[in-house]
């Protein structure tokens, strides 16, 4: 299956911001990990009050959360840079039919038509 509704520019166009944005999440993932209080070497040895251990535990779990998504999104990310080089990028994974440049531009990731994902989310 090719990708006749996107031109070779669009196809280079939205692989630099796939690149891009994989960067990115690479990027903010590490700039997250090195700023969970867990990962502090001396975390182990603090006998820190019971307040500051539980902003420290707040604290983690909200980085913890904000990498799994993040994770998830370069997961996304990859997928679609595979799908690139296997000529189905661009196509509605349920439905088949073609995605939108503009919806492409704006969501490069996107594995669904517009149509398709307000049918899943109703």
């Amino acid at each position: 299956m090719s990708q006749p509704h996107l031109n070779k520019a669009q196809l280079e166009e939205l692989k630099q911001a796939l690149l891009n944005e994989d960067i990115n999440l690479e990027a903010t993932i590490t700039r997250l990990q090195k700023q969970d209080p867990f990962n502090d070497p001396d975390h182990a040895n603090d006998n820190a009050a019971v307040d500051t251990d539980v902003r420290e535990q707040m604290g983690h779990e909200t980085i913890s959360a904000e990498i799994e998504s993040l994770r998830k999104k370069k997961e996304l990310v990859a997928v679609a840079l595979t799908k690139m080089e296997k000529g189905t990028y661009g196509i509605c994974e349920k439905t088949k039919t073609p995605i939108p440049y503009e919806r492409l531009k704006l969501v490069p990731e996107a594995r669904y038509s517009i149509e398709y994902e307000r049918q899943i989310k109703i």
